[in-house]
């Protein structure tokens, strides 16, 4: 705004109210204009408006200023600064806003220690519409000789990081020169060498993450030897199929493996089922046998018994004994008649009543016609 003496306070001077001397005052002061009016005045201070030793004192503290701003950096989250002072490592910088002493002294590098890096063995993914679909194979990466002399074919994916021990960037980046080509190689070693200790029937159809988890662990135990600073977090075992060449013959085996366990299983069941009831029966006649002998034992001990108990009461009564045992042998004859036949001319004899015989007559008469004449 003009004053009230017709001066303008402008930041340059007046600019409405002062006019270029190129211009004969009568047209106001541009943009080009302004910048003009700068350069002269910076050119008159440059050619010796001022003292020379103090301008070149100024120009040299900012340019020190200027060199010792380019020490500011910035360290991502998911990364971690690496300090490098004249090439040799000092310390670790956590991510946010950090300082080191401009380059050449110091330099930063900052890698990223929570990326997990991703490696593909025995194939090639390709990405259609971010979707992640296999590719071509890399037969000389898959095919792999097992522990019982047969090849398969193995495609497996390797996923790492950088590690998080305190040394590992450290490690990272000044151990190994390419870390990715390292991690392949190692991880191509560490699964041939695990197939070769397995049968072939274990990656086809067992646990295939068992197998993953001792590659992983081989891995990480190679790469530590190493002082890599990687750390393996996941190996998985994506395919493990016979080489296509032999793919129908290895599944006509197969199916004849199957038909053998099956017919082995069904002989077991068999088997099972036949030897207990074989054992039963035969411990069942064991037992038998046993009691058979017990029993035998028993009565052949009881009639040993019983016959010197009756030979010392023989020797002790002759005669009332010999008769006893006359009778005793009687009844077990005639017990079981149902006659008796009785000599006229014996002298000694026991009357003998035919009470089988009477019961059995008893038996046949109706029960009426027997009330009926008890009536009477």
């Amino acid at each position: 705004m003009p004053t009230q003496n017709g001066d303008d306070n402008g930041p340059w001077g007046g600019w409405q109210g002062q006019r270029n001397s190129n211009n004969n005052g009568k047209e106001p002061l541009g943009t080009d204009g302004l910048l003009q009016k700068s350069q002269n005045k910076l050119h008159q201070f440059m050619s010796g408006g001022f003292d020379s030793g103090r301008v070149i004192i100024f120009i040299i503290l900012v340019s020190l200023a200027l060199w010792g701003a380019t020490g500011f950096y910035k360290v991502n989250p998911d990364e971690v600064g690496v300090v490098l002072r004249f090439g040799r490592f000092i310390g670790l910088t956590q991510p946010g806003l950090n300082y080191h002493l401009p380059s050449p002294i110091e330099t930063v590098i900052t890698p990223a220690v929570t990326h997990i890096n991703r490696i593909e063995l025995g194939y090639r993914s390709t990405n259609n519409d971010n979707r992640r679909t296999t590719g071509r194979d890399t037969v000389e990466e898959s095919l792999m000789l097992t522990g019982d002399e047969n090849i398969i074919d193995i495609n497996f994916s390797v996923f790492w990081k950088i590690g998080d021990r305190l040394n590992d960037p450290e490690n990272y980046l000044f151990n190994i020169r390419n870390p990715q080509g390292t991690v392949k190689v190692v991880a191509e070693s560490a699964m041939r060498e695990i197939i070769g200790q397995l049968p072939i029937r274990a990656p086809l159809f067992e646990n295939r993450q068992s197998i993953g988890d001792l590659t992983r662990a081989r891995m990480q135990e190679l790469l530590d030897s190493y002082g890599a600073g990687i750390k393996i977090t996941q190996v998985q075992l994506l395919k493990a199929d016979p080489p296509h060449e032999v793919i129908d013959a290895f599944n006509d085996v197969q199916r004849a493996k199957a038909d053998q366990e099956r017919l082995g299983n069904e002989a077991e069941a068999y088997r099972n089922d036949i030897i207990p009831k074989a054992r039963g029966d035969s411990e069942r006649i064991i037992q038998d046998a046993q009691a058979y002998r017990e029993q035998v034992l028993n009565i052949a001990q009881g009639e040993a018994k019983r016959f010197t108990s009756v030979y010392l009461t023989y020797k002790s009564a002759p005669e009332v004994t010999a008769r006893r045992l006359y009778i005793d042998a009687i009844e077990d004859v005639l017990k079981g008649s149902t006659k008796v036949i009785i000599d006229s001319q014996a002298k000694n004899f026991i009357p003998y009543l035919p009470l089988p015989e009477l019961n059995k007559i008893k038996a046949t008469i109706p029960t009426s016609s027997t009330d009926h004449g008890a009536n009477r």
